[in-house]
Formats: structure tokens, C-alpha cells, sequence
């Protein structure tokens, strides 16, 4: 089961929420235009969606006109190549006009009747006009290039700081704040002299969020709430379940208090959505986290019951199979020895690789070489492989190992069990193949990885232990 089906749910409800008024008129003349559809089109999160349409003229009139107002937030005029857009904020003001030049588009642009987007336009000109200045000088390499450098610098810095002071309470300044990154104080030096580099960090990261509003529900409907999540849930935030853990319930807390519901949603749907089937070694845990916290007790707001039913039974799938349980024990027929049952709890080797097979699988049969490969290097460093079939008969079974060569491995048949068994509930094992690495205790230290992937996360996983046992400095004094 994959949410990102859910998402048709929050934009139906944004689209439902509006606030009633007297609708909307936008009326466009873009010069170098002559004809064609032109689309308006509104930001959900980072995706963006067609909700009116209008025919350009030859002198490149058109109107986007409807009896209901828009939701507000960030909108895009799409022209009829495709590839030109012209943005626009909608916020209260749903009646004004503007006009364009495709030539420059946001040079040449006047908008007259919407304050947000008359200084939207007011800052982005200033700006590519300072840009283009910055380019010339750069182009010029004169001696007094470096101090009109800083001239320029200060100006934009100016304009800026007048800018943000004097539209305050604006979407427009709302948006700017939102998507810039935090300024940060010149950091302290270390005993060394040098710059402390994990100050700069941390001050970056817990003002992170400063200047997002999570109460206002406009910001569902611009880039920007989904970019901020992406940063800071995978770059900020080291990728092992405990961090993620603390630092998904700390933004769904800040969502959570902005007491906007498809905001909070959102929020809770990305972070879920992203450790459903993560990337990440040993992070499955954040999907069982957030699936009992917040989709089970209702604070996600999810009407649909089939949805609630399917997160339930993921979570009951997943939970006894996470990095650091122990894997449940199975006994299987023998491949050497067919009258007895060889466990997966039986081997006493140091690490155990588990691999969960069809004979007839395309995949299972590319991966079996290497695996045998892996197998015949790891073997004298401690590493068994067992190997399980969990489809075909037995014939075909045999068959794959001989083929194969893979006799030295623990091979067995799981279509004859000591147990019944349910391979996709109980092992997870919804495609072939499934691989689980083991450590002597059991536990299992990795799941989900692709064969090419066992050596060098063994390689990795030893440093670290090794790291982690290696007694500090201080404890040898």
C-alpha cells in the first residue's frame, strides 16, 4: 500500500474549504503573444494543476474568469508554447489586470489592482535589474571591481530590509521569509581559532522553521511548505529512526499548532510517505511511528476506513520485522538432507544473510551468481547465507540450485514449512527477491537490501562496530 493516493484527499478538501466571495477576474495582455490557450494553474505542495483555461486573442488578450473564488496561494499562467509562465499570488484581490512582454517576463511586467502582486514584481524587477548590473561588472574585470561589488551588495541589501519592513503583513513578504534560509550570527571560534563549524549547523537548523507560518493555509498551496519538509526531514536530520523520530514529531507538533487541518495533514503524509518504503537502511521504524501516532489515533485526518484498515495492517507487518528485532524463527526443508528442517535460528555463524526467492524469478535468477559471489568471499569471514524458496516445486527448486551452483549455501524449500506461513505477512516478502542480513543474536541489522548491496553494507556495518567498541582516549588514561 503506497499514500500517495492520499493526496487527491487534501485537494479536494482545500478546494472545499474556500471562503466564499464575489469570484474571481484576471485579464492579461502579454505582448509577443498571438493567439493560442493560456492556462492558470495553482501549486499543490510542488506539483502544479490546470484550473481554468482562456483563449488569447491576436493582440494577446484573455481573460480567466469563474462565478467562485480561487483558493489562494501561488498560481502559474502557463502560455500556450508551454514552457513561459507567468506567476501570480492570489490572495483577496481576485480582480486585476496585468500585462507582459514575453521578451522579458518579469522585467516587462505591470499588474495593476493587487498590491501582493504589484510589489511581488516591484521586488523580482529590482532584483534582476541589480543581477544584471552584478553580471556587467563581473564581465568588466576593472581594479574597483571588488568595492562596486559591495556597493552593490549593500544596495540589494537595502532594498531589501525597506522592502520586507514596508509590506509587512503582506503574502508577498510571507513568502519571502518562508523560502529564505535563516541568517545566521558570525559563529564563535573554537580554542583553535577556527570557525565553529557545528555551531553554524545547529543555529541553522533549529531556526529553520522561523519564519514559516504554519497557521496560514496558503502556504499548502506554493512550493514551499514541501521543499522545507524535504530539507529539513533529509538533510538536516541524521537518516536513523531515533533522529527522525524526534524530528518528525517536532514539525508535526509546529503543524499541529498552527491548527490549519490539510497543513497538518500534509505534513503528516510526506514524513509517513517517505519511510513507507525508505531509502534508508533501518528507517522503516518511521513509517510504524507515525502510522501508530497519528494515523491509528485519528489525529490524521483520513476519512476513508479502507485507508486507516491498510495502515493497520501494514503496521502489523512491519513492526516485528524492524531493524534491531528478532527475525521470527522458521523451519524449512533441507536442501542436503530433505527428511529434516534446517531453522533460521540455527546457524551459529557470526552474521547471517536470508534470502527469500522463486526459482523462476528474473530477478532471483540475476541475483543468484551474485550471491554465490558474496557467499565464497564472506563465508571464511563468518557470513552464512540460507537461502529459502518460497514459489515453484520442488523440482524446479533443485533445479536453480544445481543451476546455479550454490550447493555450498543452506538451501531450502519454505513451500514445506514447521509452521504455517504466510510469506508476505509474515516475512514481508511482497516481491522476490527479499533479503534479511542477521546478526549471531539474530536481530536483524538490515532488510530489503539488493545482493550488490550485502558486501559493502557489511564492510560498513563492521567499521562501525568496531568504531563503536574501540574504548576513547579518556577511558585509557
Amino acid at each position: 500500500m503506497k499514500l500517495k493516493f492520499l493526496l487527491f484527499f487534501f485537494i479536494v478538501a482545500i478546494y472545499t474549504d474556500a471562503v466564499a466571495q464575489a469570484g474571481y477576474r484576471i485579464e492579461g495582455q502579454i505582448k509577443g503573444l498571438s493567439g493560442g490557450n493560456c492556462f492558470l494553474a495553482n501549486y499543490y505542495a510542488t506539483q502544479i494543476y490546470a484550473k481554468d483555461t482562456a483563449q488569447a486573442d491576436a493582440n494577446g488578450r484573455f481573460v480567466f474568469e469563474g462565478n467562485k473564488p480561487l483558493s489562494q496561494g501561488i498560481y502559474e499562467i502557463v502560455l500556450p508554447d508551454r514552457k513561459t509562465l507567468l506567476r501570480v499570488l492570489i490572495t483577496e484581490d481576485q480582480n486585476f489586470s496585468f500585462s507582459a512582454d514575453t521578451t522579458d517576463i518579469i522585467g516587462k511586467t505591470k499588474v495593476t489592482g493587487s498590491r501582493d502582486n504589484e510589489i511581488f514584481y516591484e521586488f523580482q524587477q529590482f532584483m534582476k535589474k541589480t543581477e544584471d548590473e552584478y553580471q556587467q561588472l563581473k564581465a568588466q574585470k576593472i581594479p574597483e571591481t571588488n568595492q562596486r561589488f559591495k556597493d552593490l551588495q549593500d544596495k540589494r541589501k537595502t532594498f531589501y530590509d525597506n522592502f520586507m519592513k514596508q509590506n509587512e503583513g503582506t503574502f508577498t513578504v510571507k513568502l519571502f521569509k518562508a523560502s529564505a534560509d535563516p541568517e545566521i550570527p558570525p559563529a564563535p571560534k573554537q580554542a583553535n581559532g577556527k570557525i565553529d563549524s557545528a555551531w553554524i549547523f545547529n543555529y541553522y537548523k533549529s531556526h529553520f522553521w522561523d519564519n514559516f507560518d504554519f497557521s496560514d493555509a496558503r502556504m499548502l498551496m506554493t512550493p514551499f511548505l514541501h521543499q522545507k519538509l524535504d530539507r529539513y526531514i533529509k538533510d538536516l536530520t541524521v537518516q536513523v529512526e531515533d533522529s527522525l523520530v524526534k524530528e518528525a514529531d517536532f514539525v508535526v507538533s509546529k503543524a499541529i499548532n498552527g491548527k490549519q487541518k490539510d497543513i497538518i495533514a500534509y505534513t503528516i503524509w510526506f514524513i509517513t510517505n517517505q519511510y513507507e518504503t525508505p531509502k534508508i537502511v533501518g528507517t522503516d521504524g518511521v513509517f510504524v511511528h507515525m502510522a501508530e501516532k497519528y494515523y491509528l489515533t485519528g489525529i490524521m485526518p483520513v476519512s476513508d476506513s479502507s485507508t486507516l484498515q491498510n495502515v493497520k495492517e501494514r503496521v502489523k507487518v512491519l513492526k516485528p520485522l524492524l531493524v534491531n528485532k528478532v527475525i521470527p524463527d522458521l523451519g524449512v526443508m533441507s536442501y542436503r538432507a530433505p527428511d529434516r528442517l534446517d531453522y533460521i535460528h540455527g546457524s551459529k555463524a557470526e552474521y547471517e544473510v536470508v534470502f527469500f526467492y522463486s526459482p523462476t524469478c528474473g530477478h532471483c535468477r540475476e541475483s543468484a551468481p551474485k550471491l554465490k559471489t558474496f557467499h565464497d568471499k564472506f563465508k571464511p569471514q563468518g557470513v552464512e547465507v540460507m537461502t529459502i524458496a518460497i514459489e515453484g516445486s520442488e523440482e524446479e527448486w533443485r533445479k536453480f540450485v544445481k543451476e546455479f551452483k550454490l550447493e555450498n549455501l543452506v538451501n531450502t524449500y519454505g513451500m514445506v514449512a514447521s509452521r504455517q506461513v504466510v510469506y508476505r505477512n509474515d516475512y514481508d516478502v511482497f516481491s522476490t527477491p527479499t533479503v534479511y542480513v542477521l546478526d549471531k543474536n539474530k536481530k536483524i541489522i538490515a532488510r530489503r537490501l539488493g545482493v550488490e548491496d550485502l558486501e559493502p553494507f557489511l564492510n560498513v556495518y563492521k567499521k562501525r562496530l568496531a568504531m563503536e567498541r574501540k574504548p576513547s582516549t579518556a577511558s585509557r588514561q
